[in-house]
């Protein structure tokens, strides 16, 4: 395995675990109702999987133009890390979504 490959899964699996730390924040926030902390954190999480993605998509479009890189267990996990982070970051804007309209019902339902 080459250097450059190590490099780019490196900054993939660094990117994708720092959206990951965001979406455990948002999901501790959305547990409390703290729901515009909530979204600052899936914001920030998604700023990290753009950044871990835009890597993904250089060594991809160099492998494209012609550049070998080799094959590597470790990219395959990173690529496999992001994918499962950017999941992880649909669901955790279903839940805030889902979690914002219940808490709308529950203090209409108080009012009355």
């Amino acid at each position: 395995m080459n250097e450059e490959t190590v490099n780019y899964a490196m900054q993939i699996i660094l990117h994708a675990g720092d959206a990951r730390d965001h979406i455990k924040k948002s999901l501790n926030y959305v547990s409390r109702f703290e729901f515009s902390d909530a979204e600052e954190e899936i914001n920030k999480a998604n700023e990290e999987i753009v950044k871990a993605h835009r890597v993904q998509t250089d060594a991809i479009q160099k492998e494209m133009q012609g550049e070998e890189l080799t094959y590597s267990l470790l990219f395959t996990h990173a690529q496999d890390t992001l994918m499962t982070i950017y999941s992880e970051i649909n669901i955790a804007k279903q839940i805030l979504k889902i979690s914002k309209q219940l808490d709308l019902r529950m203090t209409n339902i108080e009012r009355r």
